[in-house]
């Protein structure tokens, strides 16, 4: 196939120019990793305008059967045996939509639509409209050459943050496993390792690995994400964006990007909110009289009190203050996450679906409790004890602990990066009054920075 006069689909090259609300954010991602010269299985994308056209009319636009039989016989001609059909809208939406791996060559088209219908399931709904995503967006397709991470003992899977997004300290966060795909990685439903365990067992895929998170930095000037896989000893990346810190550790990355040469002032002072400086008071669980029940990994951080409950129906119907706990989530919990005040799960680690949709949402996140069990009446906790659904208990999304009650709870004091930061912009806005807050401070220093 001609890719000039290809309608629906498009090669992830180099060479692909077109926006991300033509191709997705992550076709967009993956050109941006191959033009870094790292290692990228072959793709093509079909566009966010074909899944547009098939919701429109309930039938598949002209020639994309066509265009998508060409493109898989391509992949094939590089040595794609099955391929992985994934959903990549220009805004993430993320475990929202269908994802179908290990796809033969005869069973590409359905897969494609079974991604283009899960844009209008109930969770991807709810989730734009938690979001404010229009629902016209559609979104693109990327039909990749499968990876194994689960081919031998020298495969694996994982996601890696190049900054900490509970702290924005510069060091590699994330998890890994060894021999299995990366849907259980995000999936939450299989216990995972922390990043520092491919360093240990496959230094070569490690420094690979380091060496990618350091030019895709510098490259967005911007803390990034990375999927990937290694198979037989081989590193591919699957996926890369903006890793989107916000609160204290969107401030601390900002403050030391310009430390580090890759954003000036004015550009770290607009990545800058209002409701970041809110945020960068961090609240934790103050240890004097805590009853701490139990402990986990803290993947979002602050400090929430609510009552157990043990679904998301009963998270949604519930009259106050609710702290969802789960095995795991999943796209299906979105809702009872939206209306929770934070979350717990069983397993899971940083990078799993509880952890990024809280993140996403600014909710507290304890995940990967091991021994904790979850059912419909309540929790049976790691030391045995059990607590009923609606037992009110404090959760902090930052040191991963479970207290029993309402806990008494200690705020930071803004931190080094943020007077920093706030000096710039009373800089930029030449001074400020006493009596102006922060928020304000910023907000002047914004202004002129927008005229």
């Amino acid at each position: 196939m001609d890719p000039l006069t290809a309608t629906w689909l498009r090669p992830v090259t180099v060479d692909l120019t077109e926006p991300a609300e033509v191709v997705g954010a992550k076709a967009r991602g993956l050109v941006t990793l191959q033009r870094l010269g790292l290692p990228v299985p072959p793709a093509w994308v079909v566009t966010a305008e074909a899944c547009r056209e098939f919701l429109g009319s309930g039938a598949w636009p002209d020639r994309l059967r066509v265009e998508l039989a060409a493109a898989v016989d391509d992949l094939a001609g590089r040595g794609a045996r099955t391929v992985s059909v994934r959903s990549g809208a220009s805004v993430s939406m993320p475990g929202m939509m269908d994802t179908v791996l290990d796809v033969p060559p005869g069973g590409v088209e359905s897969a494609v639509e079974a991604v283009f219908a899960s844009w209008e399931t109930p969770r991807a709904r709810a989730y734009r409209s938690l979001n404010g995503i229009a629902e016209d967006l559609g979104t693109a397709v990327i039909v990749q050459a499968m990876v194994h991470g689960d081919r031998d003992e020298h495969s694996g899977s994982g996601v890696v943050l190049s900054r900490n997004p509970n702290t924005g300290e510069r060091v590699a966060y994330g998890d890994v496993l060894f021999g299995r795909p990366g849907s259980d990685v995000v999936s939450g439903t299989a216990p995972t390792l922390p990043i520092e365990e491919l360093a240990d067992r496959e230094p070569g895929i490690w420094e690979e690995l380091a060496s990618a998170l350091e030019r895709v930095e510098h490259e967005y000037g911007d803390a990034c994400y990375l999927e990937f896989t290694f198979s037989a000893g081989e590193l591919w990346l699957l996926q890369a964006r903006r890793g989107r810190y916000a609160g204290a550790a969107g401030i601390r990355v900002a403050a030391e990007l310009v430390d580090e040469g890759l954003l000036d002032r004015r550009t770290a002072l607009l990545r800058v909110s209002a409701r970041d400086l809110d945020a960068a008071r961090v609240a934790r669980i103050d240890p004097a009289g805590a009853s701490v029940v139990a402990r986990g990994v803290g993947a979002s951080p602050g400090v929430a009190t609510g009552r157990l409950a043990t679904s998301s129906e009963s998270a949604v119907g519930s009259a106050g203050a609710t702290v969802l706990v789960r095995p795991e989530t999943s796209p299906h919990d979105v809702r009872g996450l939206a209306a929770s005040v934070g979350v717990i799960t069983a397993t899971g680690g940083p990078a799993s679906h509880a952890a990024v949709v809280a993140r996403s949402m600014g909710r507290p996140a304890v995940v990967g409790v091991a021994g904790l069990q979850v059912s419909e009446s309540g929790v049976a906790l790691p030391s045995g004890e059990r607590l009923g659904a609606g037992t009110v208990v404090t959760i902090d999304g930052g040191s991963g602990e479970v207290a029993l009650g309402e806990a008494a709870v200690l705020t930071d004091a803004a931190g080094e990066q943020v007077r920093r930061l706030l000096a710039w912009a009373d800089e930029i806005s030449g001074g400020s009054d006493p009596s102006m807050s922060e928020a304000e401070r910023l907000a002047a220093a914004h202004a002129v920075l927008r005229r």
